[in-house]
């Protein structure tokens, strides 16, 4: 590693070949400069998942469906549980596990806040569900270290039978959706795809509150792709790690996405064919994607709806002109089927410079001031007693996998 102070007079050489300068991200400097901004317009469409903090919150199908064959008033607080390893690994790509979640009741009316008290329902209304609660989480929220304090912060040892961070802002956001876009966060392949709203999601998973096929188009194009690998951080061989705030809330989408529909859904639907069809999920999917040995025709016609969508979305930006020459290029997540490097360098560019043009806007309409003067001002309590999670058609949970615990860690009993 060399550094140098001041002004440097001499060539720049970056992977052996002569450039014009070098970013402290190791590429060459485009030509619009600076940070992107945050947009008012992205804001409330991206969210992580819910954290949980225990697994005893976790059943397995089999215990879910006992607790609402034993009484189907349970399935007021039981839902189907999503996690990355079931969005990725697996074809149906349906949870293999169900989740507990008194949403921000109170315990019982000796608990409700007296100076503002939400009244019913309780989380003792339902006494099945609140004694596995408070087996498996209670002891566990309510540890305490050698010199008597809680272990974990406040309010957590106090609020023991509900989730350390129940997200009530994300399922506000997706309850009228029929369909939302979801993706891993942390991923050596960033794949967004249509989940049902009625799921607790976790929380590492990025869910944006987006259902239309121009959406899928958006987001799963090279365009963004190339945007989110720029300004997300990555963490070593381990890939991606999405940030909502700096992979999406900057993101600048084109102005129209109408044109757009017809060749998200049109994707879509191939893909799920795909992996139906070889019973794969996503990630094996998109791994015979970028395989320049695999030649199977469902997989070619994924990769020219790729270049489709592409092309598409790059038009929706008026980039007509932007030769994208998709093909295997090598790219520091190895070697992918993608643009190429110089059109990426020119799609960062254009991106960014309608990043700060969009800024620009914002704060000329005074957008940006009006979100200051709202954070001087107190908070607002939101409204309602229960979080909008749509229950499924089905009254009882149909099995949809075995096992595992899916990519969760467990550390200290959170769900990383």
């Amino acid at each position: 590693m060399w550094l140098h102070k001041g002004i440097w007079g001499q060539k720049f050489v970056l992977n052996e070949q002569p450039v014009h300068g070098i970013t402290p991200l190791l590429t060459v400097p485009g030509q619009a400069t600076g940070n992107p901004y945050r947009l008012v317009a992205n804001e409330n469409k991206s969210f992580q998942g819910s954290i949980v903090l225990s697994m005893g919150f976790v059943l397995q199908p089999d215990e879910a469906h006992a607790l609402i064959a034993k009484d189907p008033k349970n399935q007021d607080v039981l839902f189907p549980y999503l996690n990355g390893q079931d969005l990725n690994s697996t074809p149906d790509q349906a949870p293999s596990r169900w989740v507990i979640n008194f949403f921000d009741w109170p315990l019982d009316a000796d608990h409700d806040d007296p100076n503002k008290p939400k009244g019913p329902p309780y989380a003792a209304d339902y006494p099945d569900c609140l004694a596995i609660v408070r087996e498996k989480v209670k002891p566990e929220r309510t540890r305490k270290k050698e010199n008597g304090e809680f272990a974990l912060r406040k309010p957590l040892p106090q609020k023991w039978w509900i989730y350390a961070d129940k997200r009530p802002a994300l399922y506000r956001a997706i309850a009228e959706c029929d369909r939302v876009l979801v993706a891993a966060i942390h991923s050596k392949l960033l794949i967004q795809d249509f989940m049902l709203p009625e799921f607790v999601y976790s929380h590492a998973l990025v869910i944006f509150a987006l259902n239309k096929g121009s959406d899928l188009a958006v987001l799963q194009s090279s365009i963004h792709n190339v945007w989110a690998w720029h300004n997300c951080s990555t963490i070593r061989d381990a890939g991606i790690r999405y940030s909502p705030t700096d992979g999406f809330e900057t993101f600048p989408f084109p102005d129209r996405t109408d044109t757009l529909e017809v060749i998200g859904e049109t994707y879509y639907t191939h893909r799920q064919t795909i992996m139906q069809t070889r019973q794969e999920g996503l990630t094996k999917t998109y791994n015979h994607f970028h395989d320049p040995t695999c030649t199977d025709p469902d997989i070619q016609t994924l990769r020219h709806l790729h270049i489709q969508m592409d092309t598409a979305v790059a038009a929706a930006y008026g980039w007509q002109d932007l030769a994208l020459d998709h093909d295997f290029h090598e790219t520091k997540q190895g070697l992918r089927f993608t643009i190429s490097e110089t059109a990426r360098r020119q799609v960062l560019d254009r991106l960014l410079a309608l990043n700060h043009q969009r800024y620009a806007e914002e704060v000329a309409q005074g957008l940006h001031n009006r979100k200051k003067a709202n954070k001087k001002g107190k908070p607002q309590a939101a409204k309602g007693k229960k979080s909008p999670v749509k229950k499924p058609a089905s009254a009882s949970p149909t099995p949809s996998g075995q096992g595992s615990f899916g990519g969760d860690t467990v550390i200290q009993g959170e769900l990383f």
